[in-house]
């Protein structure tokens, strides 16, 4: 038992450790004074940079702010399917959405969100662009539907890539008649030589008969595909196609081979776009307020930190060191997961907190019960985990229930579809999950290797003289 126990704690040490690192701010500014002189130091956090098997793993964590602690500007769209066949209705949707996605992280906002949301008649897509401030440059971004061409490479200025310069690669392909409106749709699809994943294309009448005259003029030429005059493939011409049905190879993988499709398919469907609403947010925390609110923050956890070691004494210290392994974890695991940071969310993730020592609460209260029936330190605290866990359980299954509803991953029409009630959602749901695993398991390692028997009975002596 206890060599488990002691690999659990270095499992945990081995966790905190690797979270610690990911929490940490870039740069951490220090201020003090040291023999009467005062002393500035900034420390910068590497980002991580390894090599695992040969792969080299780079990766800035950054802490995502949502809207309404930056700023930004909100916009709500209206996908107009008048002309979309029931059948690829989602299927454009979600295209619009990659392509909208696409257009502003190629210009280098940070942290957008894209989502889809659809009611019975009516599909629309919500866009947050925090930190951009001028309405026009929102409108140039998601205003306009995605325009898909085919170019085909000039031999003669193929040589001008060699340049390196960008344009000189895009004169090296001339404009065909062939656009996304001949596109009918592309599907991914798996050879059946190799099991490797394709995409089938298929063009309307009128682009079959463009099609065709392209191939058979431009036999081993680079015929490339263009999505808002940015290359997405350059599939090669090997044969004629007469037909009007193609299949672009090029060593995919599926996860590449949806996503090109999405892409093509958002030229191949274009849908009409119209600004329903779109508001221009300022941030709700400066970030004088921001540091004030995570100054109080750390004073309440204080707050509860002394509480629970006055009424536990030991106990009640590792259920506080519990707590701040609790912290690292979450903020750690927001980094990782990409979770944006909103008021609600914060409201959340403090409400988890609670949650967090209220489990161990529960525990202590119960070892306090075993021990009153006259049963032994060991066997009060395995009793007092193992009795304590179904009251533990059925709370936050309760509330991860609730949690979910919130989310609504499954993107039902009658539930919640905000997304900053999501948001709390998420972090609700993160905390409860992190604060049963630091609130049971973290503990109990804890409670198993610091504390024994004879310092109970020494405190048990010390009230009763």
């Amino acid at each position: 038992m206890r060599n488990k126990t002691i690999r659990v704690f270095l499992l945990i040490a081995l966790l905190t450790t690797v979270s610690l690192y990911i929490a940490l701010p870039k740069k951490i500014s220090l201020n003090f004074k040291l023999f009467n002189q005062q002393v500035e130091q900034e420390i910068e956090i590497p980002p991580l940079d390894v090599t695992i098997l040969g792969r080299r793993i780079q990766k800035d964590f950054e802490l995502k702010k949502g809207l309404d602690i930056q700023g930004g500007i909100e916009v709500v769209l209206r996908a107009d399917m008048g002309e979309i066949a029931d059948e690829d209705r989602e299927t454009a949707i979600e295209s619009a959405r990659e392509v909208i996605l696409r257009r502003v992280d190629l210009f280098g906002i940070n942290e957008p969100t894209v989502t889809t949301s659809k009611t019975t008649n009516e599909y629309r897509l919500l866009v947050d662009l925090p930190g951009v401030s001028d309405p026009n440059q929102a409108l140039q971004l998601v205003g306009t539907t995605a325009q898909l061409d085919f170019r085909l490479q000039n031999p003669e200025l193929a040589t001008a890539e060699a340049t390196s310069s960008a344009i000189a690669f895009f004169n090296q392909f001339e404009m065909t008649e062939l656009t996304g409106k001949q596109l009918k749709r592309a599907l991914v699809q798996f050879d059946p030589q190799t099991n490797e994943p394709v995409i089938a294309l298929e063009f309307d009448e009128e682009g079959r008969e463009i099609f065709a005259a392209i191939t058979q003029e431009n036999v081993g030429e680079v015929l490339a595909i263009f999505l808002d005059s940015y290359p997405l493939a350059m599939p090669r011409i090997n044969t004629p196609i007469l037909d009007g049905r193609a299949v672009m190879t090029g060593g995919f993988d599926l996860e590449g081979a949806k996503q090109t499709a999405i892409q093509l398919n958002a030229g191949a469907l274009p849908i009409p776009i119209e600004i329903i609403e779109q508001r221009q947010l300022g941030a709700s925390l400066g970030q004088e307020a921001v540091e004030k609110s995570v100054r109080a923050g750390l004073i309440g956890i204080g707050l509860v930190m002394v509480f629970m070691i006055m009424l536990y004494g030991w106990k009640g210290l590792i259920a506080d060191l519990a707590l701040i392994i609790y912290g690292v974890l979450t903020v750690a695991i927001y980094k990782v997961l990409g979770v944006t940071l909103t008021l609600p969310g914060i409201a959340g993730m403090l409400l988890t907190i609670g949650m967090a020592v209220d489990a161990n609460i529960l525990i202590f209260e119960r070892m306090k019960e075993e021990l009153r029936l006259g049963k032994a330190w060991k066997r009060a605290m395995e009793l007092g985990f193992g009795r304590a866990w179904d009251s533990i359980k059925d709370a936050n299954v309760a509330t991860i229930m609730t949690a979910l509803v919130l989310i609504n991953p499954l993107d039902f029409n009658f539930l919640n579809t905000s997304g900053m009630v999501r948001g709390f959602g998420l972090t609700l749901l993160i905390g409860v999950l992190i604060s049963l695993f630091t609130g049971v398991v973290v503990t109990r390692t804890f409670m198993r290797l610091f504390l024994r028997d004879t310092s109970y009975k020494k405190n048990m002596r010390s009230k009763s003289k």
